[in-house]
């Protein structure tokens, strides 16, 4: 068995996975193992400021180094960490990256929303895809959204927008950019038959599991439109004593629906599948690729 770590530096929150990966007679598989996630909110300095002040800047330090210790303890074959836009689009992003480099001893790849949706990719997915079918794939984080066009089991199309949830609660999306979003999605979705929307980040997969759908069947978009009206209609606080969100999920999870909702109104597509992955789990395959490739 093999042990590989994945850390992301999100907008909302801050996630270490540990992964085992067991190797046999055929493909290897991969089963998580621990997950620590700490909501740490880089976006809320970022996207009002424009920087990350010192109190979040101090938490993020004192993450790492506990991340640091923690993959020491599950002695990983390797790790990797990224950050993306909060960090990115932080003026002091790259000097927490030496802080955390100096203190923490882990090196920090501040990654741009292409190389992010590269990374997420490689979980291949897009080989449990049907071939005469298209794909919308859609990542919302807090600070952006990731989206690609699949067709013919290729990506033809891909764009990130700095639109996320954390960008939404303090309204700092402007009017244009969901015009940029919404032509773009109904530019490179049009004349596309059978099209659907394959849906990642922390708030889809909670939608996902709110609706209690069967057998891992798609998301229908009148069920996201559901949940959607329930969640608006409930006070935060209700958000977490009646549906035990966490704190830092019952309030971002509105303008994820908002978002789901108005990509997939555009791109006239009805049906969202959900596999459950994101970004750390796509950094854990890319590590144990590289891995393969090294050991002779």
């Amino acid at each position: 068995m093999l042990k590989f770590g994945a850390i992301d530096i999100g907008s909302n929150a801050v996630r270490l996975l540990i992964t085992n990966v067991f190797e046999g007679a055929g493909d290897p598989v991969f089963k998580k193992s621990s997950l620590v996630r700490v909501p740490i909110r880089l976006g809320e300095d970022v996207f009002t400021t424009g920087a990350i002040g010192a109190t979040k800047g101090n938490k993020l330090v004192d993450t790492m180094k506990a991340f640091r210790l923690l993959l020491g303890v599950h002695d990983v074959v390797s790790f990797r960490a990224c950050a993306t836009s909060a960090m990115r689009n932080a003026t002091n992003g790259e000097e927490l990256v030496e802080r955390i480099s100096e203190e923490a001893g882990l090196d920090i790849e501040i990654i741009q929303g292409k190389k992010e949706a590269d990374i997420i990719f490689s979980n291949h997915f897009e080989e449990k895809l049907f071939h005469d079918r298209s794909y919308l794939y859609i990542d919302v984080g807090g600070g952006s959204t990731e989206l690609t066009v699949f067709s013919e089991n290729k990506p033809v199309a891909s764009r990130s927008f700095r639109i996320g949830t954390l960008r939404l609660l303090n309204n700092k999306v402007e009017p244009e950019y969901w015009d940029k979003l919404l032509n773009w999605v109904e530019k490179n979705t049009e004349g596309l038959e059978k099209l659907d929307a394959i849906g990642s980040g922390g708030n889809i997969n909670k939608l996902y599991k709110m609706a209690e759908i069967p057998g891992r069947l798609p998301m229908q978009r009148s069920q996201l439109k559901t949940l959607h009206v329930m969640l608006r209609e409930m006070t935060y606080e209700e958000r977490i004593a009646k549906l035990g969100l966490n704190p830092d999920r019952a309030d971002v999870i509105v303008p994820a629906c908002e978002i789901f909702r108005a990509i997939l109104k555009r791109a006239k597509i009805k049906d969202i599948i959900v596999p459950e992955f994101g970004l750390s789990d796509g950094i854990t395959r890319l590590l144990y690729e590289n891995y393969r490739s090294t050991v002779v």
